[in-house]
């Protein structure tokens, strides 16, 4: 009698039972970075919660003005004249976005991007939690070189076709994703999960942006920088918990707000507070809704000490803020 010498089937995986449902792994091509900037095109896969790829979308998005840097994305003005609007595809981009973890590349870029968008529209991206590429093969460990998409695409064996093509990005992102999510699951490791708060307050502050072609884009153009009045009081120190804001208090921010982040810097400006681009042992408040979001400035709040409180609780406290002393 001949021994069976068929290897047995390897037993599969025990799947994290708080591991997500579902994920549209997402991208989007931009007419720039800056907080005015446009979506261009947008591409979605939809996979399953072991990252089995269901379907995917794609898209292009007219953005009503110059397209940006044509020679990384190749879309021009001809190309994007007869596209849709944002609005117009915005309900079919919702739909493949619902119920599911946003999965980028960068993730948080690409959320700001589509909040934006949606806010402009009088709409809300059914988004409640983003999973960053990047932030997962930290996690994981990955012998990466750096951590651009091609590096994490050919850690996997994944060809790219058309780099800075929405399609073809989120496509490697999709194949580098699965076995990434199956390591993770194999390991037990925790997904770096972070909440998305859609926009309910917006404000276009859209600068004029040049015409005709593309070869007279000039970057300094499409991107000033915001420049505020210096805060006329002294740094009275740190916020203290129960107690009112006082003016001169240095506060900084972090990660998601409902209201558009400018809005928020701007009343803390009008309310005689000075907003920090960064944490110090001067800081007075940390202004965050995910004070476990492991950002630098969430990290550097807790070495120094700096009060922290989300954003609801900042709002009622610039409904009282105590007058600077007088000097």
């Amino acid at each position: 009698m001949l021994e069976d010498r068929t290897p047995a089937a390897s037993a599969p995986t025990a799947w994290p039972t708080a591991y997500p449902k579902g994920y549209a792994v997402v991208d989007v091509e931009t007419t720039g970075l800056a907080r005015d900037d446009r979506i261009i095109s947008a591409a979605v896969y939809r996979l399953d919660a072991r990252g089995e790829v269901e379907d995917h979308w794609y898209t292009l998005v007219n953005p009503e003005r110059d397209p940006g840097p044509v020679w990384i994305h190749g879309l021009t003005s001809d190309v994007l004249e007869g596209a849709p609007l944002f609005p117009d595809i915005a309900e079919e981009f919702s739909a493949r976005l619902a119920d599911r973890v946003l999965v980028a590349h960068n993730a948080v870029f690409d959320w700001q991007m589509i909040a934006r968008e949606y806010a402009r529209a009088e709409r809300e991206a059914p988004v409640r939690q983003r999973l960053c590429t990047i932030a997962l093969s930290k996690e994981l460990g990955l012998p990466l070189p750096n951590h651009k998409l091609e590096s994490l695409a050919a850690h996997f064996g994944v060809v790219q076709q058309r780099a800075h093509h929405a399609l073809d990005d989120a496509r490697v992102l999709a194949e580098a994703f699965r076995p990434s999510l199956k390591a993770a699951a194999e390991g037990g490791v925790r997904l770096p999960l972070h909440e998305c708060l859609p926009l309910t307050e917006w404000t276009d502050r859209a600068v004029p942006r040049q015409q005709g072609s593309y070869g007279g884009y000039r970057p300094t153009s499409w991107r000033p920088a915001r420049k505020r009045p210096a805060c006329p009081y002294p740094n009275p120190g740190r916020y203290e918990e129960g107690k009112r804001l006082k003016q001169g208090m240095r506060i900084a921010f972090s990660g998601d707000t409902s209201v558009e982040r400018d809005l928020l810097e701007d009343r803390a400006i009008e309310a005689g507070l000075h907003v920090a681009t960064s944490i110090s042992r001067l800081t007075s408040l940390l202004v965050t809704n995910d004070p476990d979001s492991g950002t630098s400035k969430v990290v550097k709040a807790r070495q120094y000490g700096t009060p922290v409180v989300d954003e609801a609780a900042f709002g009622q406290l610039l409904g009282d803020v105590e007058p600077a002393s007088e000097r």
